[in-house]
């Protein structure tokens, strides 16, 4: 940060990793103030404008192309509706961003599940979604399924989200420790994602002038 201003550097790599052989990962980074969702020179290293910038990850599933196509189309949709609805809003406040943002995660959700019921050859695809939203100096973190976001400060990492997952949802409850959910055979059951069900519940913590996010 420079005199108020927020400086962005960034950039963003998938990998095929070692067991498939297709890439289901899906990422994006956007300059929501100049249009820009590239990994152009201009985007890599930014200057927060006015109408904010937009991370994203996305982890898709529902084998063969259904889980690349899902993440695909979370990105694409996420991005479109800031790029459209909140780049022309009238109220441009705190607010009405993180209004924008959780409405296009919802948006998503129901475009994908639309769609994999008129396509019976993804029924039941989904995937998972982490999405920062920084606006000023604010951050807005959104997610959905289990792709985990961290702050890493010089050699220290906290996570910021929790998995929404079965197992997490045993080990808040005593019922598991942390190393005996990482060895289930259960460990990659999530409880959300996009896509498979109609209604998603949308939770938008928010870090203000690099405080931290609850």
């Amino acid at each position: 940060m420079n005199g108020g201003a927020v400086r962005v550097s960034v950039f963003g790599k998938t990998d095929l990793g070692r067991t498939r052989d297709h890439n289901e990962d899906t990422f994006l980074v956007a300059d929501l103030s100049t249009g820009n969702a590239s990994l152009q020179a201009e985007v890599r290293h930014h200057e927060i404008g006015a109408r904010g910038s937009l991370f994203m990850v996305a982890d898709g599933m529902g084998g063969a192309a259904a889980g690349e196509l899902a993440s695909a189309m979370a990105a694409d949709l996420i991005y479109r509706h800031l790029a459209t609805a909140w780049a022309t809003d009238t109220d441009s406040s705190p607010d009405q961003f993180a209004h924008r943002l959780r409405e296009a995660v919802e948006l998503a959700n129901q475009q994908i599940y639309t769609y994999a019921r008129e396509h019976p050859d993804v029924r039941g695809m989904g995937t998972t979604v982490t999405a920062a939203g920084m606006f000023g100096s604010d951050l807005y973190l959104t997610q959905i399924g289990d792709s985990r976001a961290y702050l890493v400060r010089g050699t220290d990492a906290v996570q910021l989200t929790k998995d929404q997952s079965l197992m997490q949802r045993l080990v808040d409850a005593g019922e598991l420790t942390v190393d005996e959910a990482e060895q289930s055979e259960r460990r990659n059951i999530i409880l959300q994602a996009l896509g498979p069900d109609p209604r998603i519940k949308v939770d938008l913590p928010t870090s203000r002038s690099g405080g931290a996010i609850p």
